[in-house]
């Protein structure tokens, strides 16, 4: 069925998974209509799993270690949550943190609360107690639903000032009689299409996280995205490794659920799993940052396993560097397809499909680039400081309009309105190229571009080059407070190997490729490279950890 969606007073037609009305209760829904005038219901994951355990009740929905879901199962346990909520006072339009790691569990509450019509609020348990404590007094819960195993960091809540419950997924789990299910006329009723489904908060490379809400109407392109991006069908499995908190988890890991196949998930990113995982599912795609498979590239290479099976490696939310990406490309032996967008923009907007991935040859230059706009969306660069658009070949930002796009930030209409215009346009923040066929060059943030003796350098031009250098594990480039320049183009490294003369090395390297304003003037290494829950290197950190050793 193809639905108008008209967000920007231009008609886009969107793909999306539907039904009629008449099929179902049209007081409990939102519906909306297409041009000629039809009705149609917004589907969400509580409709995905009601019809998934109606058509294929004993297929495999979910499987993490020796425990497995069947669409009948998950269903059921799932409207046994829902019952569980409601009676906490858990009520539509209210909302539900979830602070675990990957697991079932985490899927079976969001699909629960959609049923009641409440919105899941993802717990970065990768933050310190304090951080969590900001975002729980952000989101205002109703119920916080925990890990014990991560109980310390909700140890400081005053949950009667919060006016909030908690309740471990342990005891929410076993409160529920398995025999027993919630009754059909309360379930999906809460499913309205401009409510939040999701409230996502952003990891930031700066500042504190802001709650994203990602609204029903938002997450209907999940399904599209399924068939047409990452091009799955019901027969494939997915593997499923990236933290639930993150738009990269939580939406990309949804995608089989919009179509009934198989998800497989993964406790943590360590290498070897993550292979042995595909070998014994026979996993067909998956989606890692630049940085897992680095280390997958390294683990394939001394231990093989047999992945014949993986159709396609899906990667981004960070640089991939084009010497890495050939490389993986030559080890792992299956599609790439790499992806751009936010957790803003409910995901993928911008892709490098698999056929545009060449290792050789005049078209190798794409894989420098995040691909083209996808159908549904608008992507285009405009200057930041004007809200102009630029011409092809002009550096500028980012700017994304979509029906995927958050409405804006929970509680915060001051961040909102700054970072969504009048007509809808979302400024990423994201600095970039777009040549003559569409194809879109990162250069890297804009606050992190450098400025040195008036010149303009895009830390990830120079960082592509330095991950070329032998002996580079990792690099970002930033830049550094300089008396006569203004800023002091800067390369930190975490180097594979102690070596004494890799910084000259790097510098020769630059030096004869690059223009020398762009080249270091000094290098750095460094142990670990500080990261956000997405894998984006922390330059912010960088730069204050090493401002102070910068000579006057």
């Amino acid at each position: 069925m193809l639905t108008v969606f008209s967000n920007n007073g231009k008609l886009k037609l969107v793909r999306i998974k539907t039904r009629t009305v008449a099929s179902l209760k049209e007081k409990d829904l939102d519906v909306i209509e297409d041009w000629n005038g039809e009705r149609h219901v917004i589907e969400t994951f509580a409709h995905w799993s009601t019809s998934n355990a109606q058509q294929f009740p004993d297929d495999i929905a979910f499987v993490m270690q020796a425990e497995s879901r069947t669409w009948r199962s998950f269903e059921q346990c799932s409207r046994g949550v829902a019952e569980s909520l409601k009676q906490r006072g858990v009520a539509r339009n209210d909302r539900v943190a979830v602070l675990m790691k990957n697991g079932i569990s985490f899927y079976e509450i969001l699909v629960a609360s959609q049923k009641v019509g409440a919105s899941v609020v993802g717990l970065n348990w990768r933050l310190q107690a304090e951080e969590v404590g900001e975002i729980v007094a952000s989101a205002k819960p109703t119920l916080i639903v925990y890990d014990t195993a991560l109980s310390a960091l909700l140890s400081g809540l005053d949950m009667s000032q919060l006016n909030c419950q908690k309740i471990s997924v342990e005891q929410l789990l076993s409160d529920i009689d398995s025999q027993a299910s919630a009754p059909d006329d309360v379930i999906n009723q809460g499913a309205v299409a401009d409510a939040p489904g999701l409230i996502l908060y952003s990891s930031g490379t700066t500042g504190k996280p802001k709650g994203v809400m990602l609204t029903n109407r938002n997450l209907a392109i999940i399904p599209q995205m399924a068939s047409d991006l990452f091009r799955m069908d019901r027969g494939c499995t997915y593997l499923l490794g990236s933290p639930l908190f993150h738009v990269g988890g939580v939406v990309t890991g949804s995608a089989l659920m919009a179509l009934g196949g198989r998800t497989v998930l993964l406790a943590d990113s360590d290498p070897g799993d993550i292979l042995d995982a595909i070998e014994t599912y026979q996993v067909t795609h998956t989606f890692f940052v630049p940085a897992v498979i680095q280390r997958l590239v390294e683990e394939q290479t001394l231990r093989p396993r047999n992945i014949s099976n993986l159709r396609m490696m899906i990667y981004g939310a960070a640089p991939m560097y084009d010497s890495l990406l050939a490389r993986a490309m030559e080890v792992l032996g299956c599609g790439f397809l790499g992806c751009y967008g936010m957790t803003e923009t409910c995901g993928t907007v911008t892709a490098l499909f698999p056929e545009e991935h060449h290792a050789k040859g005049a078209k190798a230059k794409y894989l420098r680039s995040v691909g083209r706009a996808l159908p549904w969306a608008d992507v285009k660069i405009f200057d930041h400081r004007t809200g102009e658009p630029v011409p092809a070949g002009t550096f500028g930002e980012i700017w994304v309009r979509s029906e995927a796009n958050t409405p804006g930030y929970f509680n915060s209409e001051a961040e909102t309105k700054q970072a969504i215009t009048d007509d809808g346009w979302l400024k990423t923040g994201d600095g970039a190229v777009m040549d003559e066929e569409g194809f879109i060059y990162l250069k890297d943030r804009i606050k992190d571009m450098i400025i040195t003796g008036g010149e303009n350098v895009y830390p990830a031009e120079v960082e592509n080059l330095i991950s070329q250098v032998s002996g580079v594990s990792q690099v970002a480039v930033i830049g550094l407070p300089d008396q006569k320049w203004g800023e002091a183009v800067t390369a930190v490294i975490v180097a594979q190997k102690q070596d004494e003369i890799l910084s000259e090395r790097v510098m020769n390297f630059t030096r004869e490729r690059l223009a020398h304003y762009k080249c270091p003037t000094s290098v750095v290494f460094i142990d670990e490279m500080p990261r956000n829950a997405s894998g984006k290197i922390l330059k912010n950190i960088l730069r204050q950890r090493f401002a102070a050793t910068v000579a006057p």
